[in-house]
């Protein structure tokens, strides 16, 4: 765990002249230390649990690079009695993270397996302030929004507009935008007290593209 802070540490400062962050806030990464990565991770994986790199988690689907989720919960800038809207939970690691900082995390998973297996998972390990919901993120939760923050864990052209939709005034929306095969930048679309969107490309990166009816509307 000490060597992945480190890494992460490290890699912050590699990339600050691209991100605008010089370092990551000490809560966030209270929380990273707080949560065991190698809980999140497939068996055969676990002598990697705390590299700084993805790992693959089946179904096509990786749990991220810990500098990625570190930056990424920077960025959103959360707030102890926030809400957030997580888009892919996948092993339910980043939830975990953001758990450790807001009240509550409502995570949207489109793979049944894994939105079962992060469930229980999360569940085990003692995150009652999680909820899961298997579905098409494009779509968001509308019952539960508006969210103060939104995380997207995988790629697409733009931003959807439910997702917009559901971000409150004063919130930030972070996913990576671009083409599933081709150049992506990670984004932060922040919506001010007025409700006016403003969006800033910050790192080059690399995401498993989005699924669902949604994405495949918007590529017809």
């Amino acid at each position: 765990m000490d060597d992945m802070l480190k890494a992460i540490e490290t890699s912050t400062r590699l990339t600050s002249s691209y991100t605008a962050v010089d370092e990551i806030s000490r809560t966030v990464l209270a929380a990273i230390a707080q949560v065991d990565r190698s809980e999140f991770v497939p068996e055969r994986s676990l002598n990697r649990a705390f590299e700084n790199h993805p790992l693959r988690i089946g179904h096509g689907q990786t749990i991220s690079q810990p500098f990625i989720v570190a930056l990424m919960t920077h960025l959103i800038d959360s707030q102890p009695g926030d809400r957030i809207l997580e888009i892919g939970t996948g092993s339910g690691y980043q939830a975990a993270i953001a758990a450790e900082l807001v009240t509550h995390v409502y995570s949207i998973e489109i793979v049944p397996e894994l939105a079962r297996s992060a469930e229980r998972r999360l569940k085990s390990l003692g995150y009652t302030n999680v909820s899961i919901r298997t579905g098409d993120g494009w779509y968001g939760w509308p019952e539960e929004a508006p969210f103060d923050g939104i995380l997207v864990t995988a790629v697409a052209s733009s931003v959807p507009l439910q997702l917009l939709s559901q971000l409150a005034n004063g919130g930030k929306l972070v996913m990576p935008l671009g083409d599933a095969d081709g150049d992506q930048e990670l984004a932060v679309v922040t919506r001010d007290s007025a409700g006016e969107l403003s969006t800033r490309n910050v790192l080059p990166v690399r995401f498993v593209p989005m699924t669902g009816e949604g994405i495949l509307t918007l590529r017809e």
